[in-house]
């Protein structure tokens, strides 16, 4: 049985278990049980606070836990980042008062910095060489600079919004982090549980990045749209009941997808259908 923690709630808790159940693991989810098992994968999932699993991990209480990775360098414990899971992606930033005048990092010696990762901050100062009075705090470190507290932040941002609501911006990334499974060496018996639940869960994160395409195309054409769309191997290749057409099969980076089609339809590529793909194994 491989243990695994993840948040019990918070923004990758939903993430997380939503990762596990389209790798096809049925695990019983509700909000005052802290441990459930599996019903059909040898997984028993424990449900604790972010800021416990990295310890939880260290001192075996889980075998591998889902967290984000600021959480993790911030608690310090020495785990094995196993994979990284594809959400949950924020950034770690310096912002200070928008009025204010900025030009380096050198700005912040001597001033005061309010937080809720000190751990973080003090790296990321002492690689840059500043000498700045750490104030940490929890809770809504944004309004710190608006009472006076400190002079600037270093906080979670997603989307910016709540920094300018606050009169703030962001001057300075000193971390990119998303949600990463953590670990430590595992016994033959779990290591080998954990590379199946990782053969299911590469399947499902291929297929979120990727797409199924389909279209029709003049036969003459056939040759230059698959160099465009080389697909997995190569494009499944289809003759129309239409003469001199064909339908074109293949698989696409989802990123690629609308520079892809400008150039299909160049090539007289018609009724191209953009599909997801549930799980994608190579």
């Amino acid at each position: 049985m491989l243990k695994i923690a993840i948040q019990k709630s918070g923004r990758l808790s939903e993430k997380s278990l939503e990762l596990i159940a389209e790798a096809g693991i049925k695990v019983a989810n509700s909000e005052r049980k802290l441990v459930a098992q599996a019903s059909n994968f040898p997984i028993e999932m424990l449900y604790l606070r972010d800021d416990d699993i990295p310890q939880c991990v260290n001192d075996g209480v889980a075998d591998v836990g889902f967290v984000g990775e600021n959480v993790l360098l911030e608690t310090g414990y020495p785990l094995d980042i196993v994979e990284r899971l594809g959400f949950g992606k924020c950034r770690l930033s310096l912002a200070i008062p928008k009025a204010e005048n900025y030009e380096n990092v050198k700005w912040f010696n001597g001033k005061k910095i309010a937080t809720s990762y000190p751990k973080i901050l003090q790296d990321y100062l002492t690689k840059n060489g500043v000498k700045a009075e750490i104030h940490q705090i929890s809770g809504s470190v944004e309004i710190s600079t608006g009472v006076g507290i400190a002079d600037a932040i270093f906080d979670i941002v997603s989307s910016g919004s709540t920094l300018i609501s606050n009169g703030l911006k962001e001057v300075e990334v000193a971390l990119q982090s998303e949600a990463v499974m953590v670990g430590k060496k595992l016994n033959a018996e779990k290591k080998a549980i954990l590379e199946k639940l990782l053969f299911r869960l590469h399947a499902v994160q291929k297929g979120r990045k990727n797409k199924y395409v389909m279209l029709n195309a003049p036969t003459e054409s056939v040759e230059k749209i698959t160099a465009v769309i080389p697909g997995m191997k190569s494009p499944t290749v289809v003759p129309l009941a239409q003469k001199g057409w064909c339908s074109v099969h293949s698989v696409l980076p989802e990123g690629q997808i609308w520079e892809i089609i400008d150039q299909l339809h160049a090539l007289g590529a018609e009724g191209i259908l953009v599909m997801p793909i549930e799980k994608m194994i190579l």
